[in-house]
């Protein structure tokens, strides 16, 4: 929950006016239970605790102690939206009701992405907030990163260009907290006249499309339509464009009044599809589709109606199609960084539990979540688990030649700069990935120290580890064979990823889109950078790559969720090449 905002020198609501006031909008809060919602909901990306020195910890999002008589938008040690910064609001019972009960409506534009709908827990989470007490300077700012570690840094966003090959191994895993845990989000800004972005050599890039709301997953239909989702404003969009074209003839919207929609997909996997599917927050739909629409037509279906039983915490859902069309694959990202607040099971409890849910599967709000999941594409089959212990899988795909799902996944923070790594990686049926008591492999994490020896030796080391905190969110396989902007065979059967960049590392990594090699369905290991340029300095960026897809004529095409752009990379050849 994006609470934004910096206390004010004077006019701080003391904690009994702030109790009246809540009592008088609810005849019963409960500032326990809203404390329990907000750690099932709100502690991945929001702090409620004060760090060494009384000092604000910044995650995904700002602190919220203190959060009463702060002006929205102006918080220290965090980097607001704009649209939040020029909201003009202080943060009260008022205000916060209003936006906790619809974010994008009260402030179109923001990023926060989960409502309470429910009014009694808008009331006990606001109850449990106004007994959050802050002692933190007006005036903090964010501790500026060391000036001359990225000659050595091969994660600093300084040392990213178009060919740059990374490879990173178990043996260049550092120890836990061998750095600090860093708040380092950027302030997004507009693009700068003189930015400029960077693709290899042969290859064109442009923007394609502006003005999108929050644009996040991309997907094309097979008959070249470009289909957007636009999460924060509940809704998909569709452009269309003529092969070889550098902007769409088509923008509008496909279909509104979702639910945080993530994912998308086209049943059946082939040239004339019947159905478009989209991932809700906590639900799959589908709607009728016949090749060029763009309006959805006829009523949504709904298909399965909740993924999990807690809300908050890793919104996104991706969906895929078996290569036989007879499964649907669904990723759930975790409620939390590393289940903090998961209770205790005995062995007994435990050895149930994962008969039923998957090997390592996490319980209690963690349910059905850090996982994929799998059901029929008419959901009558039950839902459950193909494989567990991902903690953010944000994007999934299936690699045609081999019928191989493959996921991109976040992992957790809070660990140091170069811990955890991301990753790409294959994905097993039955298999348990690690979190959260295991990271990249046989890694034990610190906050759960001894607490499942039976897990050691259990958890898969993925296929591709990226520089922690990057954030790799879309992946999408290059497959053409040919058309107008078709890149060269080499890249044939590779994958493209979307890095939104990092906010838990002290030099900044990742706003880029990489290559990751593979060889014949197998991946190396290695990925190369291919689109770099969307960080301005070690403050500002202007881009958030977040969606990759390929293009009816073979271009790669690019959202970006800082200023709602979409980039297109064509190849155009090389100078003397035949």
């Amino acid at each position: 929950m994006n609470f934004h905002g910096r206390i004010l020198p004077s006019g701080l609501l003391s904690l009994s006016t702030v109790s009246l006031a809540i009592a008088q909008t609810s005849t019963s809060v409960d500032p326990g239970h809203g404390k329990i919602l907000f750690q099932q909901n709100c502690a991945v990306c929001h702090a409620d605790i004060l760090g060494e020195g009384n000092s604000a910890i910044t995650r995904q999002g700002p602190s919220l102690v203190g959060v009463f008589g702060r002006r929205a938008g102006a918080g220290p040690n965090f980097n607001y939206t704009q649209p939040l910064k020029e909201s003009g609001f202080t943060w009260d019972v008022s205000t916060l009701d209003r936006f906790l009960s619809n974010p994008s409506a009260m402030v179109p534009g923001t990023t926060m992405a989960l409502l309470i709908s429910n009014a009694t827990d808008r009331s006990d989470v606001i109850a449990y907030l106004s007994s959050l007490k802050a002692e933190i300077a007006s005036t903090a700012e964010r501790t500026p990163p060391p000036v001359t570690s990225h000659k050595t840094d091969p994660g600093d966003w300084r040392n990213a260009a178009p060919g740059v090959k990374h490879h990173i191994t178990l043996a260049d895993l550092p120890p836990p907290y061998s750095t600090r845990s860093a708040g380092n989000g950027p302030d997004v800004v507009r693009q700068p006249a003189n930015a400029k972005l960077s693709v290899p050599t042969g290859f064109k890039v442009g923007l394609f499309a502006a003005g999108l709301s929050n644009p996040r997953l991309m997907r094309v239909a097979p008959n070249g339509d470009i289909f957007i989702a636009e999460t924060n404003r509940n809704r998909i969009r569709v452009l269309r464009a003529a092969d070889g074209a550098w902007a769409p003839s088509v923008n509008q919207v496909f279909v509104e009044g979702l639910d945080r929609p993530f994912g998308i997909a086209f049943y059946p996997s082939n040239s004339s599809p019947e159905w478009i599917y989209i991932a809700n927050n906590n639900s799959i739909v589908r709607f009728p589709y016949q090749s060029g629409d763009l309006k959805a037509r006829g009523g949504r279906q709904l298909i399965v109606a909740r993924l999990s039983g807690s809300h908050g915490g890793h919104t996104t859902r991706d969906i895929a199609f078996s290569r036989d069309d007879k499964r649907m694959f669904i990723s759930v990202g975790s409620g939390s960084n590393v289940a903090e607040g998961m209770s205790k099971m005995s062995s007994d409890a435990i050895h149930r539990w994962e008969a039923e849910h998957g090997r390592g599967a996490a319980w209690d709000g963690e349910a059905n979540r850090a996982d994929i999941l799998v059901t029929d594409p008419d959901g009558h089959e039950n839902l459950r688990t193909f494989a567990t212990g991902i903690r953010n899988g944000v994007g999934i795909a299936v690699d045609n030649e081999t019928g191989q799902l493959w996921t991109s996944v976040n992992e957790r923070d809070a660990l140091g700069d170069d811990l955890v790594p991301d990753y790409i990686t294959r994905v097993k049926e039955g298999g348990f990935y690690g979190w959260p008591w295991y990271y990249i492999g046989n890694h034990e994490d610190p906050s759960h120290a001894g607490e499942r020896p039976d897990l050691a030796g259990q958890a898969i080391v993925p296929d591709v580890l990226l520089q922690s905190h990057s954030a790799s969110l879309e992946m999408t396989f290059y497959t053409p064979t040919g058309g107008a902007a078709a890149f060269p065979p080499e890249y044939r059967g590779d994958i493209f990823a979307a890095f939104h960049g990092s906010w838990n590392r002290t030099i900044r990594t990742g706003y880029k889109v990489v290559r990751v090699r593979v060889s014949h369905g197998v991946p190396t290991g290695e990925y190369d950078d291919f689109l770099t340029g969307f960080v301005v300095d070690d403050n500002r960026v202007w881009g958030r790559p977040v969606g990759v897809a390929v293009a009816h004529d073979g271009a790669l095409l690019v959202t970006e969720d800082g200023n709602g752009t979409v980039w297109r990379v064509a190849y155009v050849g090389v100078k003397g090449e035949k």
